[in-house]
């Protein structure tokens, strides 16, 4: 069927912020939805409050929107957006995961969707509740004849229809004054009937436990990555589990589930249109047995251990789940549940929309699954659309086929988050993933381990706790039975200490195919360390086309990596590169998208799909799997580095193995290598290229420290780096080498000192004296960073840290020597120790130069003061409160720096302002974090230009002006402590946020409120502050508590602070600090008398004291803040959120203001 032609302007709802979850695979599908609705001509309208996202840059939808995404800014766009242009208005809520989902159904039933005319496509409100309500999808299921899990629904439906019912009665009795005051009444007393539907639920949840018994599985409805559920293996568990669930669910609902923990899990990614043709596009199936979410388990394509006839079993239900729900143009991801004892299958659970697992289909398969799902909501059929990858050869309908095996193996940040168990459960604790692809299921498993960037090469030898205590056998059994980040490497190691495949089934359930395969590559490493590499080709081979990398080789043969690399080549072994096509090579594929692999020569040649064009060719290094410290923003960089080199003549080349992002989409760049970025991998890739064509260059500048620190294995290659040489940015790392820069060009800096072992380390502090900031060189994030500020935390930092950043191959030179251990690291890459400047203000400056000339982009100031790391700290560009002689001075030091370090590309420099004086914290000669919020500020390109200068343009050829603009843009931090119980929540210099939001605005009050909004913040409008400071931050507090209390906000303090606000004319009630006796504030939080916190400590002690306070504010979504600058930007915030001026505009709006 051709396209629909009554509609003419289509809103897309972006996911928002990445948090662990929902990450930046909404990116990825809203990028390929926007392209693909706006090449057919339709009006795009986007709102999306992540300006890391390549969607919202604003040459890609017509009406680009960086404004929170809650149902209240959403109705405002579309009262805005309704009649820009005549035709009918859509909205399609199926590409920003469970953010837009919810987003919108809050649309429906607040009428606003009816009111406006607007209809929903993609997927319909009553198909998107039949799914995500656990009640009405388990009916769904018994009406087809599926089998869900025996469970029991925990909700306060009655309570709410009675609530609803009695304000409708009300409502239509009254009129004008009386009819505002009632709806206003109504609106302030959503918390406390919310508090009412919990305890009604968890009454319920009670009764529901009777009859399923324990261990239990809570699913909230409505969440996304598993938030707010879990296992519950006792009654006290249950409780605190049910608590969370039905805070986080927004219906207040869960669904408690027997427990099928040990059975195989498995999904079918489907594609229906309305025409009822259905297609698999991919079946993926969890390596980790149930009881792990998803997300956080290790997942293979296709399905390996089903037979022809499960899976067709599997493939029947999962297509007859799509028609029951009501799914008619998309794709949607259906979840099953099998017994490996009996065979039975239940259904777990659908996603009707795109998902986490939809982009992994795609990339697996190279079938491009948001863009078709774009094209069906539009009225197409699968059969109207052409498959891009074979070049329009085959239409949408042929479903994928595939000659290889893809594994993807979660990446975690424990390290982030001291105190947190690493005990894998339904709630996906995740950050980052990484993809490899393989001839067979063990080259893709260590293809995978290496490209995590963990420091594993391979199957890597680990320590198994509780050894040698006199009872290993249960040792080995608890490490096999809890699943971690590391079981995989746990069964590989009980394997190498005998036990059998039966014996691990029985302890961890991990199917016994996949036991077997790991025991042939365990075998094997046994082999190469009995005997020593083979001397021939074909032994060679063999090794290689099971995954192992050279790095692992040389382990087990007792020799280095070069060595054994040499050996290789002399060998004539080389990876050969095949493409993904959707069609087992049946059709020929234009679209260069490739992995490599090592196969046996046929007929005496090996068949290589590369085929390297003659054209002048530039590579680009993404940055693999996201973590903590390197995420989105620095694919970002990546995408548009391959955009502007493609504009500029080149043929840009993607080398990069996350699935979620933009950058590894098959028509992002020219040419798309999916492989680990490890200097084998890298290098090999570099040799091939060379083979036709010019090599122009590799970019290493924006993929954060993973292709950074492949610099140097590239240049010893005599590969070309483009940019700022290595050596530039290696002096901007060493202490001695940069100190000696500044002291040329008469630059300030905290007093500071390196330390090459643990009693230099000792020296250098008592030297400088305490408070101390403390860091590891080449580190990004602020990996174990700290502020030191007493002396006895100093030990625990040398000797408790540190520990946690040794390599296993020096851990196994110095067993028992951890101070021996930590000296040969520091050797290498010294601790860095800086005097922490207390209360100073610090500042990002991010410039361009080709080092001739330089630009300033864009001064930050940093909300949060110095001592937070950046990534963490909420900043404001331009600056609120620097004059414009600093401003100046900064722009001066900035250039000197830019000039005197060679800098070509990209630089970010962080600056510290204590007392009017300038001090240089830290010189990033490469891409930074801040480039998308800068870009999205400014209006200008900044990492297009970068690329192109670093290619060999002049910046004086894009005639950049200084941009004189009207607006504020506010960056704000958004934190994953909810998913992580016990872990305290008060910042500090190492990065801990997983994602960012941006609130715009003519005003710094109101950009600020925004972006509280848009990081998830419920802003009170009414209610109780409490306050508790540190002494000097007692004065500077008073004029925030004075607007709030003029707001109309009760005062709450403990006896300082509530001594001082009295005396100051504030009326302020005093409350006990914990420790002090109940009832205390804690208390009076869990209670729902508290709404907003404001608390600054100083020193271990106090900073102990007061966590529980922090935990109780983040657990009962309290807004709290742990800074002064935070606190008083929040007091203005408030003012303004209060005074309606929360306007919605468009981003290019602003720059035509500009």
């Amino acid at each position: 069927m051709p396209k629909r032609t009554d509609i003419s302007t289509i809103l897309i709802i972006g996911a928002g912020p990445i948090v662990i979850g929902q990450a930046c695979e909404f990116d990825y599908s809203g990028t390929q939805a926007v392209k693909t609705l706006k090449e057919e001509g339709y009006r795009i309208v986007l709102v999306n409050s992540n300006p890391a996202t390549i969607m919202t840059d604003p040459e890609l939808a017509d009406a680009t929107y960086i404004e929170p995404i809650t149902p209240e800014i959403v109705a405002k766009i579309i009262e805005k957006e309704r009649h820009v242009i005549p035709g009918g208005f859509a909205l399609l809520p199926t590409m920003g995961g469970q953010t837009a989902l919810n987003c919108a159904l809050s649309l429906r039933r607040q009428g606003t969707l009816d009111k406006f005319d607007v209809e929903m496509i993609g997927a319909t409100a009553d198909a998107i509740d039949k799914a995500e309500d656990r009640q009405l999808f388990r009916e769904a299921m018994t009406k087809i004849g599926l089998e869900t899990p025996k469970s029991r629904l925990a909700n306060a439906s009655e309570l709410k229809k009675s609530f609803r019912d009695k304000y409708q009665a009300e409502r239509a009795k009254a009129s004008g004054a009386a009819l505002e005051e009632l709806e206003r009444q109504w609106t302030l007393g959503e918390g406390d009937r919310r508090k009412r539907y919990q305890e009604y639920a968890l009454g319920q949840a009670m009764m529901a436990l009777s009859e399923i018994g324990l261990p239990a599985i809570i699913r909230p409805s409505f969440t996304m990555g598993g938030t707010g559920g879990g296992i519950a293996y006792n009654k006290e568990e249950f409780l605190d589990i049910i608590e969370r669930g039905l805070d986080a669910s927004p219906t207040n609902e869960v669904l408690i589930e027997e427990s099928v923990l040990g059975w195989k899990e498995f999904e079918m990614e489907v594609v229906r249109d309305k025409k009822d043709n259905c297609i698999i596009v991919c079946s993926i199936e969890n390596f980790d047995p149930m009881g792990v979410h998803t997300g956080d388990s290790i997942t293979v394509a296709p399905a390996l251990t089903l037979t022809d006839k499960e899976y067709q079993i599997m493939r029947d239900a999962s297509l007859a789940v799509l028609r029951e729900i009501g799914v008619e143009t998309g794709g949607s991801n259906v979840q099953f549940g099998v017994n490996p004892e009996d065979g039975r299958m239940v259904v777990i659970e659908m996603n009707p929309r795109v998902s986490r697992s939809s982009a992994l289909a795609s990339k697996a398969t190279g079938f491009p699954i948001a863009k078709v799902a774009a094209k069906l909501a539009i009225g197409y059929t699968l059969d109207e659309i052409a498959n891009d990858i074979t070049g329009g050869a085959t239409p949408a309908s042929f479903e994928p086929t595939i000659d290889y095996v893809v594994t993807k193996i979660p990446r975690f940040a424990f390290e982030k988050f001291p105190g947190a168990s690493t005990t894998l459960t339904t709630s996906m604790k995740s950050v980052g993933e990484v993809m490899a692809i393989g001839r067979t299921f063990q080259e893709s498993l260590q293809k995978a381990l290496r490209g995590l960037e963990t420091g594993l090469t391979g199957l890597d030898e680990i320590e198994i706790e509780g050894l040698g205590r006199d009872d290993d056998k249960n040792a080995i059994r608890a490490a096999l039975g809890t699943p971690t980040p590391n079981r995989i490497l746990q069964v590989a190691q009980a394997m190498r200490l005998g036990w059998s495949n039966e014996d691990i089934f029985n302890s961890c359930k991990i199917d016994p195919w996949f036991l077997g395969e790991m025991r042939g590559i365990v075998d094997m490493e046994e082999k190469v360390r009995k005997h020593g590499l083979p001397g021939n080709a074909f032994g060679m081979r063999t090794l290689k086309a099971m995954g192992f990398s050279d790095a692992r080789l040389a382990v087990l043969a007792e020799t280095t990596e070069a060595e054994l690399t040499a050996k290789r080549h002399a060998l004539g072994v080389r990876p050969v590169y095949k493409r993904i096509d959707t069609c087992a090579a049946e059709f020929a594929s234009p679209t260069a998208y490739m992995y490599s692999t090592y196969e046996s020569p046929f007929a005496g040649s090996v068949a290589d799909e590369s085929t390297p064009s003659d054209k002048k060719k530039v590579i680009i290094l993404g940055g693999g799997p996201n973590r903590i410290g390197q995420g989105i923003e620095f694919d970002y960089c990546c995408c548009h580095a391959c955009f502007a080199l493609h504009d500029a003549g080149y043929e840009s080349i993607m080398v990069n193995c996350n699935p979620e992002t933009v950058s590894t989409d098959y028509d992002t760049a020219d040419r798309l290598y999916f492989e680990p970025l490890t200097a084998e991998d890298v290098l090999e890739i570099i040799a091939k290229e060379r083979t036709n064509g010019t090599l122009h260059g590799v970019i290493v500048q924006f993929g954060g420290q993973t292709p950074l620190k492949l610099a140097h294995a590239l240049e010893a290659a005599e590969v070309p780096i483009l940019g700022t040489s290595p050596d530039a940015i290696d002096l901007a790392e060493d202490r001695d080498r940069f100190k000696r820069v500044l002291d040329k060009l008469r630059l300030k800096q905290p007093k500071n000192g390196i330390a090459y072992s643990v009693e230099q380390a000792r020296l250098v502090a008592t030297d400088l004296g305490l408070p101390l900031v403390v860091r590891p060189s080449y580190v990004l994030g602020g990996r174990a960073m700290q502020i030191i500020r007493e002396e006895n935390q100093l030990s625990d930092y040398l000797l408790g840290t540190l520990p946690e950043l040794v390599p296993a191959d020096v851990k196994a030179r110095y067993p028992n020597d951890k101070t021996g251990q930590i000296n040969t690291v520091l050797g290498k890459n010294p601790l860095l120790f800086d005097r922490y400047l207390s209360d100073a203000t610090e500042i990002d400056v991010d410039c361009l130069c080709d080092g001739k000339d330089t630009f300033i982009v864009g001064i930050m100031e940093h909300i949060e003061e110095a001592g937070i790391h950046s990534g963490d700290s909420a900043c404001s560009l331009p600056p609120h409160s620097l004059d414009a002689k600093m401003i100046e001075e900064l722009e001066r030091q900035t250039r000197e720096l830019a000039l005197g370090l060679d800098v070509v590309g990209l630089m970010n420099v962080q600056y510290a302002i204590k007392d009017g004086e300038i001090y240089v914290l830290e010189v990033n000669p490469r891409a930074s974090r801040t480039v998308p919020f800068v870009a999205k500020v400014v209006g200008t390109p900044v990492a297009k230009i970068a690329a192109r200068i670093m290619a060999g343009e002049k910046l004086a050829d894009f005639k950049l002006k200084k941009a004189d603009f009207k607006h504020v843009g506010v960056k704000e931090s958004v934190f994953p402590f909810a998913r992580f119980p016990g872990v305290d929540t008060v910042l500090g210099p190492e990065m801990r946020s997983t994602g960012e939001v941006m609130g715009i605005d003519r005003s710094f009050a109101v950009a600020f409120a925004k972006s509280q909004l848009g990081g998830g913040t419920r802003v009170p409008r009414k209610g109780t502050v409490f306050v508790s400071v540190r002494e000097s931050d007692k004065t500077r507090i008073a004029e925030a508590v004075r607007e709030l209390h003029s707001l109309g906000f009760k005062v709450l303090a403990t006896s300082g602070t509530a001594r001082f606000l009295t005396d100051e004319g504030i009326p302020t009630e005093k409350v006990n600090k914990v420790l002090e006796g109940r009832p205390h504030i804690v208390d009076a939080i869990t209670n729902g008398d508290v709404q907003l916190v404001f608390n600054t400590t100083e020193g271990p002690q106090a900073l102990a004291d007061s966590r529980s306070l922090r935990r109780a504010a983040l657990l009962h979504k309290v807004p709290y803040y742990t800074t002064l600058s935070g606190a008083v930007a929040a007091a203005q915030g408030i003012r303004a959120y209060l005074g309606g001026d929360l306007e919605v505009r468009t981003l290019q709006s602003y720059f035509s203001e500009t």
